[in-house]
C-alpha cells in the first residue's frame, strides 16, 4: 500500500521536473537565460561561441578583435535574453542579430586610445612636416582637377575608393584594358604637373 501510495508521488515529480537543457532549442534557451538559468546560458554557449567567433573573425580580420566581439556577444545575450520573443521567430537568428552588433561595435572601436603612453617618440609630424604635406596635398589636388574626368574618375576610385582596377572597370563597366591605359596615362599627367612644381 505504501509503495502504491510513493509511485504516483515519483512520477508527478518526473512530471515537473524542467527539459534538461541540452534537450532545448535555441529559442527554449533563452527564454531559460531570460530567468537567469545558468545551466541554459552554459549549453547555449557551447552551442554558438565557434560560429559566433568565425563570423567575428572573417568580419573583422583579426583575432583579438574577434574574440571580443565574441565576449560582447553573450554578454549581450545574458543581459538581454528576456527580450527575445519565440513568436518573433528562432533562437539563432536573434543571436545572430546581436552579434553583428556586437562586430559593428568593434569595427567602430579600430581606433582604440592607448591605454599608457608609448615608449618610443611621437611619429606625428611636425609643423614644417605638416605644412609641407597639406602643400603637396593641395597641389595634387589641382594637378587632378587638370586631368580628364574619365581619368581622374580613375584615380579617385583607386585612391580614394580602394578598388582594384579589376573592380574600376566592373564598376564603370569599361574593358580592363581600358582602365590600365587611362590610369597609366593619368599618372603620367600627375607626374608632369607635379614635376613642373619643383
Amino acid at each position: 500500500m505504501e509503495l502504491a501510495l510513493d509511485l504516483p508521488a515519483k512520477a508527478r515529480r518526473r512530471e515537473n521536473a524542467p527539459t534538461p537543457a541540452e534537450a532545448c532549442s535555441d529559442g527554449e534557451l533563452l527564454q531559460r537565460i531570460g530567468t537567469g538559468d545558468r545551466d541554459a546560458f552554459d549549453v547555449l554557449y557551447n552551442r554558438f561561441v565557434r560560429p559566433v567567433f568565425a563570423l567575428a573573425l572573417r568580419r573583422l580580420g583579426d583575432r583579438g578583435r574577434a574574440e571580443d566581439a565574441t565576449q560582447e556577444t553573450f554578454t549581450a545575450v545574458w543581459r538581454s535574453a528576456s527580450s527575445y520573443r519565440p513568436e518573433r521567430g528562432p533562437g539563432a537568428p536573434w543571436l545572430y542579430a546581436v552579434a553583428r552588433n556586437a562586430i559593428v561595435d568593434r569595427t567602430r572601436a579600430r581606433t582604440e586610445t592607448p591605454t599608457e603612453p608609448p615608449d618610443e617618440p611621437s611619429s606625428d609630424l611636425g609643423p614644417a612636416d605638416e605644412a609641407e604635406r597639406s602643400w603637396l596635398t593641395w597641389r595634387i589636388h589641382l594637378a587632378l582637377l587638370e586631368l580628364p574626368e574619365h581619368e581622374r574618375t580613375l584615380i579617385e576610385l583607386a585612391y580614394w575608393g580602394g578598388l582594384s582596377q579589376s573592380e574600376i572597370a566592373d564598376f564603370l563597366n569599361i574593358p580592363l584594358g581600358t582602365v590600365k591605359t587611362r590610369t597609366r596615362s593619368a599618372l603620367g599627367r600627375l607626374a608632369g604637373e607635379l614635376e613642373e612644381v619643383h
